[in-house]
């Protein structure tokens, strides 16, 4: 049985790159502890989101807590906190990090170390976690162990000679895992100080009890009708229940120093809590929080509207109840005169916006549309004010502008060599600038480069998998703004700028963009009775065009025979009428013309 002693806790996470094998590697640790009894295993227990099991990625954190006797007859506890692997989610990892003394390192034995492997392996050397590298997959027939060690050291640079060799998918190796948990992970340092400080790792909303904390006790102890204070929000709060989970909550009496689990405290905005905070006691609070905390601000930003007006009230209600569970998800109300209400997002990433995109399809059962991901630009202005532009319906008057700058983002691309000349041609396309080159063995390389955000937001990462055949992986961080010489592009029909086709965009892109769209509307629009011109503009000057043609009628079809002035006064009758209905004519831009172009922007 297992008895509190700091010295027998271990907490761990697990950093691997997208379909390396953590979600299984956590099933079969759960089993081995018996954590969860036989009959209620299934695959990826802890991806219990429908998206992140067909998509084979974790999107939701989700920690367990493991008893296991050792080989020595002593009983431990392990927290495992599971942490999402894609680059968008950088901050909530680097958290789930700062609650952990150990990572496990999995590395795919066919396909060696990836991109987002080592962003986030950095992540956890910087907070000098102890790092056990595990090559997965041995089974395979193409599993090449001895050149991943080489790749994991020469990449990384942490040793791998004595890396655990591993199978989940057939067991092996999982005893050898548990073991070395336990041998090279530290346990927790217990502080000197017994004022009660916990890290907020993560939290869920449970429409019955409201906001479920994750917390991971550093020192003090938090029990049961404690009063706690969030220093971020300065809220105070009674907690109800704490507990641990394993998987599922288990209420407890008490969580102590270096113990990982969850308290209720009746909270029910999820504003109240923010990853990263530290929890303390309202009566003897600590003097300062807990390291690293920062406010978590969107990078990509997109129009969300219902195909069906009529839907307005059940996105917005949606919304709300994404954003419960999601603290990064932005929304604001907007109106658009071609698409009519909406809302303005905020988030984190591409992938973000595809996982909440299709939450709202599948869970809600709505009919959205969003317009073309954007992100955000610090624009100066002449009198010295600074705005941040996320929507070009809200961009000054150029005249007033000093300068603009745009979101630069530091990327990795790891490839295999023969690949290096197409992903030059494609990062040349998206305004790149090479940093440096590695080599990683005799066929791998490494490339270091630096691109606007703007441009590897929409469709970067499929371009990249269509010039390398898939095997290239690459992740990205923000490293800063720079100048740039960033313009609006307008979109007019009949002469009347059409606004959600409208958007910011950097020069030397403008007209093959504009060329683009106009010819998208010439497809889509419905024929007048007149000719309608669309024209793509930048200021006053228009870089590309494309007239409708009108729909003619034969007004001659009468005339058989007779003097030729007579069919030319019927024309020049038709032409007047053409030119009167041009002046005083309306285009109506049907819905579905705004989906179309929308769609093609993806």
């Amino acid at each position: 049985m297992y008895e509190y002693d700091p010295k027998r806790i271990r907490n761990f996470s697990i950093i691997a790159h997208i379909d390396h094998g953590k979600s299984t590697i956590s099933d079969r640790l759960l089993e081995l502890t018996g954590t969860v009894p036989p009959r209620e295993m299934q695959e990826q227990l802890l991806d219990d989101m429908e998206l992140e099991r067909e998509r084979g990625i974790t999107i939701k954190a989700h920690p367990v807590t493991m008893y296991y006797q050792a080989k020595d007859g002593v009983t431990y506890q392990i927290n495992f906190i599971d942490t999402p692997g894609h680059v968008d989610f950088t901050y909530e990892v680097s958290r789930s990090l700062s609650a952990c003394e150990g990572a496990l390192l999995i590395v795919d034995a066919a396909q060696g170390v990836q991109a987002q492997s080592l962003a986030n392996v950095h992540l956890a050397i910087d907070r000098d976690l102890e790092i056990v590298p595990i090559i997965n997959k041995i089974d395979l027939p193409a599993a090449d162990p001895e050149s991943v060690k080489e790749q994991i050291e020469e990449v990384i640079g942490i040793e791998a000679k004595n890396a655990v060799l591993c199978s989940a998918k057939t067991g092996q190796g999982i005893d050898e895992i548990l073991e070395r948990i336990l041998i090279d992970f530290p346990p927790p340092v217990v502080p000197e100080e017994k004022e009660l400080r916990a890290l907020v790792f993560d939290s869920h909303y449970d429409p019955y009890r409201g906001v479920l904390v994750y917390v991971r006790v550093i020192s003090g102890e938090i029990r049961k009708k404690s009063l706690i204070k969030f220093f971020a929000t300065h809220k105070n709060f009674e907690v109800i229940e704490v507990g641990v989970f394993s998987p599922n909550e288990k209420p407890v009496d008490v969580l102590r120093p270096g113990e990982v689990g969850y308290l209720h405290a009746n909270i029910k905005n999820t504003a109240d809590v923010k990853v990263g905070d530290t929890v303390t006691l309202a009566k003897n609070p600590a003097k300062e929080p807990l390291p690293g905390f920062k406010l978590i601000k969107p990078v990509v930003f997109a129009g969300i509207y219902p195909i069906d007006t009529s839907d307005f009230e059940n996105l917005r209600d949606a919304l709300t109840k994404l954003q419960l569970n999601d603290s990064a998800l932005h929304v604001e109300q907007e109106s658009s005169q071609a698409l009519g209400f909406g809302f303005r997002c905020g988030f984190l990433g591409l992938l973000h916006l595809e996982i909440t995109f299709e939450r709202l399809q599948r869970e809600f059962d709505l009919d959205i549309i969003t317009t073309a991901p954007s992100v955000v630009y610090k624009v100066t202005l002449a009198s010295g004010k600074e705005l941040l532009i996320d929507n070009p319906a809200h961009f000054p008057d150029p005249a007033h502008i000093d300068f603009i700058e745009e979101p630069w983002a530091k990327c990795h691309i790891m490839t295999p060599a023969d690949y290096l000349g197409a992903i030059m041609g494609l990062a040349t396309e998206k305004r790149g600038i090479c940093d440096k080159t590695d080599s990683l063995g005799s066929h791998r390389l490494l490339l270091t480069y630096r691109f606007p955000m703007n441009e590897i937001i929409t469709d970067f990462n499929d371009k990249l998998k269509s010039v390398t055949k898939g095997y290239a992986s690459f992740d990205y961080e923000l490293c800063g703004y720079d100048r740039a010489d960033i313009i609006k592009l307008e979109i007019k029909v009949n002469s009347e700028v059409v606004d959600p086709f409208s958007c910011l965009i950097h020069r030397s892109k403008a007209e093959a963009k504009g060329r683009a769209i106009c010819k998208k509307l010439l497809d889509v629009i419905p024929r007048q009775q007149f000719k309608v011109p669309i024209q793509s503009a930048i200021g006053g000057k228009i870089v590309a065009r494309e007239t409708i043609s009108a729909l003619s009628k034969n007004v001659t079809a009468k005339c058989y025979g007779g003097d030729i002035s007579r069919k030319r006064k019927l024309w020049e009758k038709q032409k007047k009428g053409k030119k009167r209905m041009k002046e005083i004519g309306k285009v109506n831009i049907p819905q579905s013309a705004f989906m179309d172009v929308l769609k093609a922007e993806e």
